[in-house]
Parts: C-alpha cells; sequence; structure tokens
C-alpha cells in the first residue's frame, strides 16, 4: 500500500511540474506586449528615430518663437499651431519608425520567429500596434507641451503669447498628439500590408501626404470636402486651439483619422491570417 501512496505521490509531483512548466511557456497577451516591448527599446534604431522626431520638432518651434516679430506675416496664424509646426517633420519620422516596426521585421526575417512563438498571428499585430500607439502618443504629448512652453519664452512679449490656461491650448496640444499618433499606426498598417519598409514609406509620402493635396486642386466643390478628412488633413485640423476656416470640426477628424487607423490595421490583420510569412 506504501509503495502504491509513494508512486501516486510522485506521480502528482510530476504532473504539477509539468504544468508548471506549461504554464511558464504559455503564451499570454502580457507576454506578447512584454515581447513587442522589448523588441521596440532594444532596437538602436527606434531610439534614434524618436530622439530626431523630438529634436525636429523642439527645434522648429524654438526657430519660430526666436524669430517672430509682432505683426508680421504669421500673426494670424494659431499660436499653438505656430509654436508646433515642426511637427510636420517629427511626424514623418514616427511614421517611418512605424513602418519599421512592422515591415522592419518581414525584412529581416524576425517576424517567422515571432508568429512561430505567437502561432494565433493576430496577437502579434495588436501587441505592436499598442506599444506604438502608447509610445508616440505619450512621447508626443510630452514634446508637444515642452516645446511650447519653451517657444513662449520668446513670444512672451509678442501677440503671439499664450498659456496652457488660455481657451483651447491643452486641447489643440492634446489634439497634436493625438493626430499624430494616429498618422503614425497609419504608416504602421501600410508597413504590415506591404511588408516592405521602401515600399511602404513611398505609399505613406505618396498617397496619405500627396495624394490629398492633388485632389484638393481638382476644381469640384465636393473633392474639397473630402479631402477635409484625409489622415494629414484631419490631423492638422485637431492641433489648433481656434478652427481653421475649411476644415473638418475637431471631433469629425478625430474620427476620421481613427477609422483611417482603424482600416489601415484592418487589412494586414486579414492578410496575416490569409497569406504566408
Amino acid at each position: 500500500m506504501s509503495t502504491v501512496t509513494a508512486d501516486t505521490t510522485t506521480g502528482t509531483a510530476a504532473t504539477a511540474a509539468t504544468a508548471a512548466r506549461a504554464s511558464s511557456y504559455r503564451v499570454t497577451p502580457a507576454r506578447v506586449l512584454r515581447s513587442e516591448w522589448h523588441k521596440l527599446w532594444t532596437v538602436r534604431s527606434a531610439w534614434i528615430t524618436l530622439l530626431t522626431g523630438v529634436l525636429l520638432v523642439l527645434g522648429v518651434g524654438i526657430l519660430m518663437g526666436a524669430t517672430y516679430e509682432s505683426g508680421g506675416g504669421d500673426s494670424d496664424v494659431d499660436t499653438v499651431l505656430l509654436t508646433l509646426y515642426g511637427t510636420q517633420l517629427g511626424g514623418v519620422c514616427l511614421a517611418v519608425l512605424g513602418i519599421l516596426v512592422t515591415a522592419g521585421e518581414y525584412t529581416t526575417g524576425m517576424i517567422r520567429a515571432s508568429l512561430t512563438a505567437v502561432p494565433r498571428r493576430l496577437p502579434v499585430l495588436w501587441a505592436k500596434a499598442a506599444v506604438f500607439t502608447a509610445t508616440v502618443f505619450t512621447l508626443s504629448l510630452l514634446t508637444a507641451l515642452l516645446t511650447f512652453q519653451v517657444t513662449q519664452v520668446f513670444l512672451g512679449d509678442t501677440d503671439q503669447a499664450a498659456s496652457l490656461t488660455d481657451d483651447g491650448v491643452l486641447g489643440a496640444i492634446a489634439g497634436n498628439a493625438a493626430g499624430t499618433t494616429l498618422l503614425a499606426v497609419v504608416a504602421l498598417g501600410l508597413g504590415a500590408t506591404l511588408r516592405s519598409v521602401a515600399g511602404a514609406i513611398g505609399a505613406f509620402i505618396g498617397g496619405v501626404m500627396v495624394l490629398p493635396e492633388v485632389i484638393g486642386m481638382l476644381p469640384y466643390d465636393t473633392m474639397e470636402t473630402v479631402v477635409r478628412y484625409f489622415p494629414t488633413q484631419a490631423a492638422g485640423a485637431l492641433g489648433t486651439a481656434t478652427p481653421m476656416p475649411g476644415a473638418a470640426t475637431p471631433g469629425a477628424a478625430l474620427l476620421a483619422l481613427v477609422l483611417w487607423a482603424a482600416a489601415a490595421l484592418a487589412v494586414p490583420a486579414v492578410l496575416l491570417k490569409r497569406r504566408d510569412v
């Protein structure tokens, strides 16, 4: 009887140990997120791209503030828009980073290891998007706040003097960060869809940045209305403390950008299930 009891105890212990080992290697959303977080922050290109984006926004803001004179050609420009002119350049850096996060793995072949570790595939895409979105929004918001405050040191005695407590200023700064982030998410989706860094960068510049300008030149009122809701134009409408003539309302612009970002992620999600790596 004692022998049977010992064997049962040993078997139970072995089963428990096996279950513990299996649990330690089980794929969970938190572990996939942690994996993507480490991927983002351990790659040198990510640090360089993020730092370049921050310096461009801050540098252009300081330049605009240091060279501004009251009553000049920019006196009628929205204060937040004036101080955050560099967002257009910094946003390109973040878009490139979004493309590198997805298409870069296909270029290096790392995507095979990622999808082998996570056979369901889609959690990898969602984790990439979640980590990237949180990182870019936080960094964009902090950069915009810092740039606004530093630039106001130069604008304090001009007709562009403003503070964070003024009507619409904090909302415009948050909108600027949200617009920049959603544009970068669109780029991330393009990278996941095209699986080519060069191809995705070309598609982003041509399709997201240049195409709306071309369409807006067509002599049709309908086209002017449609262009308002293209990604870059919608992002611009979010980053001003005072409404821009002919632009979409902030609520409509934010909704349009969210839909663009969702569509940009939905396409690679479908392809990821249907195509081989």
